[in-house]
């Protein structure tokens, strides 16, 4: 039995952090990742969903483009920030910044519905939406991500869309999202670094 962690290019599990160097994130994993994640969005099944998942991408592209423009400069997220602000830009460190509040959005939902089982998606997206990306959203984009975690389906029908396997699906989806905190909380750190900011 396979579950929709089974098919995903690349897991959060599986990106790189260079614990010697600073805990260098690795960006091609990173950005496959986060890009991966990206169709748990198509899972919650509503348009609702779709500016919540093309702003992560947009994001992402943000951070690829610098990437791709500089690779020597870009081997982990936080080399490419500490690179691209000594050229005095931040179009893909900005964008680094509201992908992590995207993705710290996304643990925190998927948290905060692994640990209350009795609670329903679109409480816990609500909550998690809240404490994350709500503080920085204009009064235009509020009601735009409001309607979004109102459209979530009931948790039976997402979990189910995971996989046929109940025990199989928690053991990968707390794996995921425990490698997805471990990896947002690393870069926040960095992120309130003086030198990271602009």
């Amino acid at each position: 039995m396979t579950t929709f962690f089974d098919n995903l290019k690349r897991s959060f599990a599986d990106v790189p952090v260079d614990n010697a160097n600073d805990n260098g994130i690795h960006t091609t994993e990173f950005l496959e990742a986060a890009e991966s994640l990206l169709t748990l969005f198509d899972l919650l099944g509503s348009a609702a969903f779709s500016p919540v998942k093309s702003d992560l991408a947009g994001n992402i592209k943000k951070v690829r483009d610098r990437q791709l423009a500089a690779p020597g400069e870009s081997e982990t997220l936080q080399t490419l920030v500490l690179n691209e602000l000594k050229t005095k830009k931040h179009v893909a460190t900005e964008g680094l910044v509201w992908l992590v509040r995207g993705l710290d959005f996304t643990a925190q939902s998927l948290r905060h519905n692994i640990d209350n089982t009795s609670k329903e998606l679109s409480d816990s997206f609500r909550e998690a939406y809240g404490k994350t990306l709500k503080p920085h959203h204009s009064f235009i984009i509020k009601p735009i991500f409001s309607a979004a975690m109102s459209a979530t389906p009931y948790r039976k029908d997402f979990y189910a869309k995971l996989g046929s396997d109940d025990a199989d699906v928690k053991a990968k989806l707390e794996r995921e999202v425990a490698a997805l905190e471990e990896r947002v909380a690393i870069l926040k750190a960095f992120q309130d670094r003086k030198e990271a900011k602009w």
